[in-house]
Formats: C-alpha cells, structure tokens, sequence
C-alpha cells in the first residue's frame, strides 16, 4: 500500500512538471508579441475605456485603425459629448487631434504614439513590455499577464499598468493602468481585434475623417444656447478674483482670473463651428487624455472643447501635472 502511494504521488508530480514544460517562459511571450506586432500588417479594433481620474467615471467607445508603418486612427466617442466626438489621426501630414462635428482640429509636431504609453494601442502595449526588464509575469487558464511600468511624460501619477492577452492569439483583451496604490483609474476592454483588417486608400486622410455636414447644425444649435460657465474644483492654492465677461464677434467669452499660490487664467467660450474646413490650428506640443476629451498642452496652456465649449487655461507658474490636474477639475457650474 505505501509503495502505490508513493508510485501515485511521483505521477501526479510528473504530470505536473510535463504540465508545467507544456507552458511558454516570460521570454518566449515576449519574443512571440515582438514577431506577431513585426508581421502584422494593419487591425482594426474596438474597445471600452473606463476612467475613473476625475470626479466622475467617463465611459469612451473606442475604434482603433492601425496601417503599418506609421498610420493611425483612433475614434474616441462619448454618449454624454456626443458633439464632442474627437479623432486622432497620424497620417504622413502628421499628428491631428480633430473635432468632426465642429470642423475644429489641432495639429501636432508630436512623435505620438511612440513618445507616451498608449493603453488602447497594441505597438504601445509591445513596446512597454518589452521595455519594462522588471516586467512581473503570470500565466492564467485563458491569458497571458504583464504588470509593467507605464511612461506618461506629463502624468506621473499612472505609473504602472496590467496587460492581459488572450494565450492563443496574444491579441489584447483588457488593460487596467494603475495608480501609484495599484487602484484601477483606466481600464481598457477589447471587444474585437482584426489582425487581417484592410483599408481604402484615403482612410487616414483629414479630409474623409472630417466629414462635415454635422458642422451646419452644431452652429443653428450653438446660436440658440446660452455660454454655461464652468469652473475648476482643484485651483492648486489659488483663489477666483476675478470674472470678465466680454463680447466678440462670435459670442460671448468669460475670462476667470485666479491668484494665490500659484496664479492662473482660465478662458472659455461657445465652440461655434465652422461651416467649411479650417486650416489646424497648429500645436506646439503634445495630446493629454483629460478623461472627458482630448487636450493639447503647450508649456504654458491647456486647450480642449467640452460640451460645446472651447476652454483655454494659461499659467506661467502652474508645472503640466498642475496644468492637467485643474484642467481635469473643470467640471463644476459655480465655484464651491
């Protein structure tokens, strides 16, 4: 009897180890991404980001093109700013934040996506495992885990993230980036990546992605509202000393002044769309996800649209973590 006991366990522990040599090493992952991301020549996919890094939690549907070498497309929409629509575009022009239903669009000398972690970019996600050499591993039933570090130039406050791709694709399935207390505040989940996906020749150029019709009614509407003025629940020591209200020739524009600490300007004004095409207006800096839109922020400024409002925040003294921060806080319709 102690003899087949015995016999039983050395089974079960070498079914165990054969079990164990059938898995793939960190290593072999991580070369096998490499190959797939090299090979692959274009996807298309769709996914859900969730961000919780303001005062309350913004869902985004998310449609991603990727034409390689170096053509994107991502379409971000958001049911509660449905005018706020916005696209990032990377053509041979270069790197366009745009804003169909407004005709509105900025442009970036930008090295974007390379130049920042991208949670919703499979390159991104490759590129930030394979860069992380204290990049922690785990094997589950069904997906390949990676806990790396993230590299946000203007946000240190998202330094890690959690990367599961599916065990027989290695296609992504979710991606939670993680504060520094390991809480989820982005979470990105895959519902369909086409690593076979084909594209007609002008689908990255500004032109198709502008469209325009929706630009005509946006500016009947804007015509008939009235300017909701907004203000920050973060002010970084500062305190509102000021509310200018001015007229110009496409409405009006409040200008808010703020001293203390550190002083700062906050300018806003209805987002009058423009019935044909303008030149993008050109951006001396880099796209900041400010978890409701897209911002583009210079050293100095902040610019995004919301809610049919064009915002511009300024402050020779506020850092860009500052920046982006009161930037996020702009939620609130009376100072508290």
């Amino acid at each position: 009897m102690k003899m087949k006991i015995i016999g039983v366990l050395l089974f079960a522990g070498l079914v165990i180890v054969l079990a164990a040599c059938g898995e793939k090493s960190q290593e072999d992952v991580v070369a096998d991404l490499q190959e797939k991301a090299e090979k692959m020549d274009g996807y298309k996919a769709k996914a859900e980001m969730n961000m919780n890094t303001g005062k309350e939690q913004q869902t985004f549907q998310i449609d991603i093109w990727h034409k390689k070498e170096d053509m994107y497309r991502v379409g971000l929409s958001n049911k509660s700013d449905e005018k706020g629509n916005q696209i990032i575009l990377k053509n041979e022009d270069g790197v366009f934040v745009l804003t169909p239903a407004l005709n509105k669009s900025f442009k970036f000398q930008s090295e974007w996506p390379q130049n920042s972690s991208q949670p919703y970019l499979y390159q991104s996600l490759v590129q930030d495992i394979e860069k992380d050499k204290e990049a922690e591993f785990e094997i589950t039933d069904a997906h390949y885990v990676f806990k790396t570090k993230t590299n946000y130039q203007s946000n240190n406050n998202l330094p890690y993230q959690e990367i599961y791709l599916d065990k027989k694709s290695l296609q992504p399935v979710q991606v939670k980036v993680l504060d520094k207390d390991k809480n989820a505040l982005v979470e990105v989940s895959f519902s369909n990546f086409d690593s076979k996906a084909s594209f007609q020749e002008d689908d990255f150029s500004m032109k198709k992605n502008m469209g325009g019709e929706e630009a005509k009614e946006t500016t009947a509407v804007n015509e008939e509202e009235a300017l909701t003025v907004f203000y920050p629940s973060y002010m970084a020591g500062a305190e509102l000393t000021e509310k200018k209200e001015v007229s110009t020739k496409t409405g009006e524009r409040v200008i808010l002044t703020f001293e203390g600490e550190k002083n700062f300007t906050l300018v806003q004004e209805k987002a009058n769309a423009q019935t044909t095409m303008a030149s993008p207006k050109e951006a001396d800096g880099e796209i900041v996800n400010l978890g409701f839109t897209v911002g583009a922020m210079s050293d100095n400024t902040m610019e995004w649209t919301h809610n049919g409002v064009d915002f511009m925040l300024a402050s020779e003294e506020l850092t860009k973590e500052e920046l982006i921060e009161v930037a996020k806080s702009v939620q609130s319709k009376e100072v508290k």
